[in-house]
């Protein structure tokens, strides 16, 4: 993971050793060689995909000679992916954001016993009828909607026992598909209220000063820049829901015709494709796709 990116690219290399000096660990010799049941603990592959992201930002900066805020109108983030989105904006220096990563991924996994909380896909349904799936599963226990993804694709989160009945119950509605997702803890929603606790900790040291461009926020899925808001919508993101779809159809709103995902994998693109395929979505995470990337700037 981003191996490909260091060898080709000194920015992108440097912003590696960052973050192993900010984390005080060999970050990135994990993340190149594994093992991968390491990298996937959630406090390591936090920091590992913001690390990817930036340094395919830097490599473009640095390639292209040209800042983000001349080529981006908005930042934005799916889940941690808005921890990388505000480095890029330069609102967090990369070493804080790391650092804010590797607490904010143990402190998630921290606040639910391993095997208590879950997390499920529902495919088909639309997001209201996700939320009544949830709250008919919930019973004395948690089940909310935490990813608004797109249209028909809506993850739920929370006690095992209740997402599973999310799944049954959304078979038996009509989902074309529900199926439990592997994931090390039940994210964004209510059983995370510990890690929200540690977050306001963290956040209130940290250094943020205001996105350039705005970043359109998970919770609010509406531009923001007030330092002060964004620590809060951080903190509140831990237990609410990822808003995606309604993010990306706020920055079409607002005019922007392209999104370009930077960093690893293309699942975002995907997501932009189901939610407006007027939009064009590109995903820039390899060198070629950096080098196919700055020619069309």
């Amino acid at each position: 993971m981003g191996r490909e990116l260091s060898d080709a690219f000194p920015a992108a290399r440097m912003v590696f050793e960052e973050v192993d000096d900010a984390l005080e660990k060999r970050l990135s010799k994990i993340m190149f060689e594994g093992p991968q049941d390491e990298l996937t603990l959630t406090e390591n592959a936090q920091p590992a995909l913001m690390a990817v992201s930036m340094a395919v930002v830097r490599v473009i900066e640095e390639e292209g000679g040209k800042p983000v805020p001349d080529v981006a109108s908005f930042v934005a983030g799916h889940s941690l992916g808005e921890y990388s989105a505000l480095a890029a904006a330069g609102a967090i220096p990369l070493a804080e954001t790391a650092r804010l990563l590797q607490t904010r991924g143990e402190a998630m996994q921290a606040a639910v016993p391993v095997g208590k909380g879950a997390m499920a896909a529902i495919l088909g349904p639309s997001l209201e009828e996700v939320e009544a799936i949830a709250a008919d599963s919930a019973g004395d226990q948690v089940c909310d909607v935490a990813n608004d993804n797109s249209d028909g694709q809506v993850v739920v989160s929370g006690n095992t026992e209740a997402v599973e009945r999310a799944v049954e119950l959304a078979k038996e509605r009509g989902a074309k598909r529900a199926i439990l997702l592997p994931v090390s803890a039940p994210f964004h929603c209510a059983l995370l209220d510990p890690a929200a606790d540690v977050m306001t900790y963290a956040l209130a040291s940290a250094s943020v000063s205001a996105p350039n461009p705005p970043l359109v926020a998970n919770v609010t899925a509406a531009p923001v820049s007030d330092p002060d808001e964004i620590r809060n919508l951080l903190i509140e993101q831990v237990t609410s829901r990822v808003r995606w779809r309604e993010s990306v159809l706020a920055m079409r709103d607002e005019g922007v015709e392209e999104l370009c995902e930077l960093g690893a994998g293309k699942v975002l693109t995907g997501l932009v494709r189901r939610i407006d395929r007027d939009l064009a979505g590109r995903a820039v995470g390899t060198p070629a796709d950096i080098e196919d990337f700055l020619g069309t700037l």
